[in-house]
């Protein structure tokens, strides 16, 4: 079948298995057009929450679909290659963070979303870029935080905050390889541009940045901004649906050190869910996710924290 075939039979499938297809701005553009759902990571961890579909098939990495699975330990969740992992995750094991954690017996800990269940499972907070710094302002300031496992994340958070943080050394590999050099050109080349940054960047990145915030901030700002021009530093997934908002307006991704094809950010794991698996796992209902009890429960209660401290904000 040709991309078009292979949509139109997802399409139908999904509506014969009352499946829900949830997908994130980093996927190719072909996953976006057939999801029921297109988000960041707090979108997505809340529209897992909400939903009443049997069946949850998840285009993103590992760790999301894995909090599918926590909020919903009753349905089948469904990841389309189960080797779509995260750097930051990789760069935070269990064993290694539990020992980390035990040698600050009185922090609590605020865990990035970016990270596996079992890490999730003893931590106090989930976190993701949009609401980091509304999770840790929450803390009674009397409380010391360890922040994991985004130390640039960290940073970000611990400026804005003013909180003394005890931070994790991860690192993601997309936000990390922004050539601050290449940027400064493109800044010369486009003086009327904003530069927009995820809060995953360099610091040096976000000190050049007139925008700083999480895809789906990104994505509002471009589209409520008078600018015209604006230099994207974020993977370069998320141009299509900022596309689709402002067709008018000019997209630059961010260039970064590596000489690649096409001198943008992406996620190389993000990219491992293709048509043909989303097609392959609907109908095959495999790869799923699969997780103890024990851990699905622990996991859990700092979710639905973040949910709720989130949600009563608004």
């Amino acid at each position: 079948m040709n991309r078009e075939e292979l949509k139109a039979e997802i399409l139908r499938i999904k509506k014969e298995k009352n499946t829900v297809i949830l997908a994130h701005y980093y996927q190719e553009e072909d996953i976006q057009e057939i999801a029921d759902f297109v988000g960041d990571s707090y979108g997505l961890s809340v529209e897992a929450s909400k939903t009443e579909a049997p069946v949850i098939l998840f285009c993103g990495v590992h760790f999301m679909a894995e909090t599918a699975k926590i909020l919903n330990p009753d349905k089948k969740v469904l990841l389309p290659d189960l080797n779509a992992g995260c750097s930051l995750a990789d760069g935070c094991k269990y064993d290694d963070f539990k020992a980390f954690k035990d040698e600050h017996p009185d922090h609590e800990v605020v865990m990035y979303i970016n990270c596996s269940a079992e890490v999730k499972s003893i931590s106090d907070y989930i976190c993701t870029s949009s609401n980091a710094v509304k999770i840790v302002n929450s803390i009674p300031a009397d409380k010391k935080v360890i922040f994991a496992p985004d130390r640039n994340l960290g940073r970000y958070v611990k400026k804005a905050t003013g909180r003394d943080l005890v931070l994790w050394n991860g690192k993601c590999i997309v936000h990390e390889a922004f050539s601050f050099d290449k940027i400064m050109k493109l800044i010369l080349e486009y003086p009327e541009a904003d530069l927009i940054a995820h809060p995953e960047s360099t610091e040096e990145v976000i000190e050049l940045a007139q925008f700083v915030g999480s895809t789906a901030a990104m994505i509002k700002y471009v589209k409520e901004s008078p600018k015209e021009q604006f230099i994207i530093a974020t993977e370069a997934g998320i141009l299509h649906k900022m596309k689709e908002g402002v067709p008018e307006k000019t997209l630059i991704p961010a260039p970064v050190d590596e000489d690649n094809t096409c001198a943008c950010s992406e996620c190389a794991f993000m990219k491992m869910n293709t048509l043909q698996k989303v097609y392959d796992c609907l109908v095959n209902e495999s790869p799923s996710i699969d997780l103890t009890k024990e851990v699905m429960d622990a996991a859990r209660l700092p979710i639905e924290r973040m949910i709720q401290i989130t949600e009563s904000a608004k």
